[in-house]
């Protein structure tokens, strides 16, 4: 049990497992009450953007949610499936690309089916829970892994060594997995220092861009595109669970490596089929992303609103350069369930709270995700909160050793 698992009973419904209703948007509904939403991952405001819903409902009443059956080696496979896999390799400058069910899911499965006992992987420390896992299915069938200090390059280099001595004994190669950006501190993982290293160590490299797809680069291609290193990385991963306001994922790289993925990535082999409806969606919204830059726009002169206003206000953000903002507060739990229970009561605010093990003992993040849907007169009202809520935790007044009671 974590933390919060601990109080399972006092906490479910509220601090954990809680029920956001009503249309996705800046304004949802929680426990009844109307709440300004900081928690959805709809960066680009796409949830319930008139066309989205139209593309969405048009290919239901077509083909219902069934279509097409069995997986995609079997009798799953269509035109408009390959249509979106091109078009979405074109878009992050690949040869080609291949569709997953489920972002985790899929990330698991490749790390799984590129890596053999002979292989190492090397990666960030502060990688996603899906690559961990990953990592743990390639130890358990006796694979070897080195992880370095987060964007530390000189501890990836000695990572690298160590790898390049076992690969060198069993004859596998080397993998080296980072993030675009980092889900919950917001920056970014450091693609040119590892690319840089390139020059010295032979491996190939696999970014998680699921939080920087849509948002980061000129045309909200990624990471790899905002540092002008994306013919150097060598499979890029990316999710329409965040930007895309959908569901599914893809794999970009040579058209080799996609091939053996297709052929040996199991998590698409034994499932089905993603849907059509799901399908002409992602392009749908992919089309929005590449000829409506106004939506990338709209969210970072949101984001630069509220990240500026919430510095001069004297909170501690870390170092992102995404549109995920921390805010990070000194506190432990029983502190955390007050300020949050206190910004949704009595503020209407709702964001995300992260304790301890995400982050270190005695730390809280609130954490805000803004879009392109917000308003500059929600930022406004957001960082006035705050400094009401900064006020009262250096007054001591939510100090508690208990959780929050949830009326």
């Amino acid at each position: 049990m974590g933390p919060l698992g601990q109080y399972g009973k006092q906490a479910h419904g509220y601090f954990t497992f809680p029920k956001l209703e009503g249309e996705i948007g800046p304004k949802m509904k929680f426990r009844g009450k109307e709440v300004l939403t900081w928690s959805i991952n709809n960066y680009l405001g796409l949830a319930n953007h008139p066309e989205v819903r139209k593309a969405d409902a048009d290919a239901a009443a077509e083909f219902g949610m069934a279509y097409p059956m069995g997986a995609r080696m079997m009798s799953g496979q269509t035109t408009k499936h390959e249509e979106l896999e091109s078009a979405l390799a074109d878009f992050v400058g690949k040869k080609d690309a291949y569709l997953l069910n489920y972002g985790y899911q899929g990330m698991v499965s490749i790390i799984d089916t590129l890596c053999s006992r002979k292989d190492v992987i090397v990666y960030d420390s502060e990688c996603h829970a899906c690559i961990m896992d990953g990592i743990f299915l390639h130890k358990a069938k006796g694979g070897k892994s080195f992880v370095f200090a987060h964007n530390e390059m000189d501890k990836c280099e000695k990572m690298l060594d160590f790898a390049a001595k076992r690969v060198k004994e069993t004859g596998g190669g080397i993998l080296v997995i980072t993030e675009g950006v980092f889900g919950m501190a917001g920056d970014l993982g450091n693609l040119a220092g590892i690319v840089e290293l390139k020059k010295k160590f032979n491996f190939r490299i696999l970014v998680d861009d699921a939080h920087g797809l849509g948002t980061m680069g000129k045309t909200g291609a990624g990471v790899a595109e905002h540092f002008g290193v994306t013919d150097e990385i060598d499979l890029m991963f990316g999710t329409f669970a965040k930007s895309f306001a959908g569901i599914g994922g893809f794999v970009a790289a040579d058209e080799d490596v996609v091939d053996y993925l297709r052929y040996n990535l199991r998590s698409q082999i034994f499932a089905k089929s993603l849907p059509m409806p799901m399908v002409y969606g992602a392009l749908k919204r992919l089309e929005m992303v590449k000829t409506q830059p106004e939506h990338k726009e709209n969210l970072w002169t949101i984001v630069n609103a509220l990240q500026n206003g919430l510095k001069e206000a004297g909170f501690n953000l870390g170092c992102t350069e995404s549109p995920v903002t921390p805010v990070f507060l000194d506190g432990n739990v029983p502190e955390a369930t007050e300020i949050t229970m206190d910004l949704r009561e009595n503020y209407n605010i709702f964001c995300s709270i992260v304790v301890y093990p995400v982050i270190p003992k005695g730390q809280i993040m609130l954490r805000i995700i803004p879009t392109a849907a917000h308003t500059l007169e929600d930022v406004e009202y957001t960082i006035k909160a705050f400094k009401e809520v900064k006020v009262k935790l250096e007054a001591g007044k939510y100090k508690s050793d208990k959780l929050a009671a949830v009326k």
